[in-house]
């Protein structure tokens, strides 16, 4: 048998599906915590996992990220987090390996370990604490032999130059993607500047994940291209978005809109606008194209069936789902096999049924990262009494 490709390969012969979000997915799901967001499912409830990797590569993943979002030891043991102590930084990320191993061999899926941003970055503990934290789990992702290194969810550049430093040792490829949109990164560094500064750096693939909407994040990768062309740096790019509407996000994204985290269904992305996004990142020459938070198993489908004739099949979920409402033929009722074309999805705009709600929301200002002193973290849980200071500050900000 001939061995799998690896990643750079296949980004140079066309598009690589990534893999949609899991904090969001089985925090839904009751396995992943609100407010923590780590993954320590992988030991307590490993099932949950590997079933949602599963319906990742059916839908057309190439990709089987390992779930070690957030996973540094010093997230584990953030505000009163205990996953550290219970099952261990290398407990916790070993078993995340194993778990996307298992399913990306029943097909032919490629594994990534991946690192994100850190509390001992945000509390200003220095470069040479920070990369230590990287360390930990870049150690474990190479005892388990995945086939290249995330770095991604990262706010400031400086941070992720810090990260792929460590993760360039290891000999594999590296993929940097930053949380950011068009403004540019939290401390005022432009995004087209973040891409040179990450390719530089060593990353072999670069671009935007999380935080902000499929559009917002191409408008920001547009940015990227053109600094990157003009510095003549010649890497692939990486989009994976939300799977929620943000056009009234700010430069944070959409953890400053009032709806943060419980209250975001009403912006959900349409498969159909993930046909859109699929074809416009991939004119833009977006080659790696995946989802974070909110992208469900039938958004990656949607993708994949986007850009079918460029990878030459179309993913196995497809059995169950006719391109362009095909199946609705099958129905039972005239009006709705009347829907049953593609002009009907590509120009319906979806109304929310919230006669109530304004369409847009108003965004908290807080206006801090990283160097302020309310990021610095700590062990110990937030009591009430932080909790009703920190509201103050809300309340002015906002005007209320």
């Amino acid at each position: 048998m001939a061995p799998k490709k690896g990643l750079l390969q296949r980004l140079d012969e066309g598009p690589v599906i990534g893999d949609g979000g899991f904090v969001f997915a089985l925090e839904k799901r009751g396995y992943v915590k609100a407010g923590p967001w780590t993954p320590e499912a992988t030991v307590e409830n490993p099932e949950a996992v590997r079933q949602l990797h599963r319906e990742f590569l059916r839908a057309g993943s190439d990709v089987m990220q390992a779930f070690t979002f957030y996973a540094s030891d010093d997230k584990l043991s953030n505000r009163g987090n205990e996953s550290s102590k219970k099952y261990t930084c290398r407990g916790i990320n070993d078993a995340a390996c194993r778990l996307a191993r298992e399913v990306a061999e029943e097909g032919d899926g490629l594994v990534a370990g991946g690192l994100s941003q850190t509390p001992t970055y945000l509390s200003g503990l220095g470069k040479e604490n920070t990369q230590k934290e990287f360390k930990k789990q870049v150690d474990v992702f190479v005892e388990n032999k995945v086939d290249f290194l995330i770095v991604e969810y990262f706010e400031h550049v400086e941070e992720i130059e810090w990260a792929i430093e460590v993760s360039v040792k290891t000999g594999m490829p590296v993929v940097a993607s930053m949380c950011i949109g068009p403004k540019g990164d939290l401390h005022g560094v432009p995004a087209g500047e973040c891409a040179v500064r990450m390719a530089k750096a060593g990353a072999h693939v670069v671009g935007i994940n999380c935080h902000f909407d499929p559009f917002m994040t191409l408008e920001g990768l547009r940015l990227m291209k053109a600094a990157l062309d003009a510095a003549g740096v010649k890497v692939h790019l990486i989009a994976q978005p939300l799977a929620l509407h943000t056009p009234d996000a700010h430069k944070q994204g959409f953890i400053d809109l009032p709806e943060f985290p419980f209250g975001l269904e009403p912006r959900i992305c349409t498969r159909w606008d993930m046909h859109k996004y699929a074809r416009e990142a991939y004119d833009l020459g977006v080659r790696y194209i995946g989802g974070c938070c909110g992208f469900e198993a039938y958004h990656i489908r949607a993708v994949a069936e986007e850009l079918a004739t460029e990878r030459g099949r179309k993913p196995k979920a497809s059995e169950k789902h006719d391109m362009w409402a095909g199946g609705l033929k099958m129905h039972t009722k005239p009006w709705v096999r009347a829907r049953a074309s593609k002009e009907y999805w590509q120009s319906l705009k979806p109304s929310s049924g919230r006669p109530f709600c304004s369409s847009m929301s108003q965004p908290d200002k807080w206006g801090v990262t990283a160097g302020d002193s309310t990021l610095k973290q700590k062990t110990a849980i937030t009591t009430d009494e932080e909790i009703a200071e920190l509201a103050k500050p809300r309340r002015v900000m906002n005007g209320k």
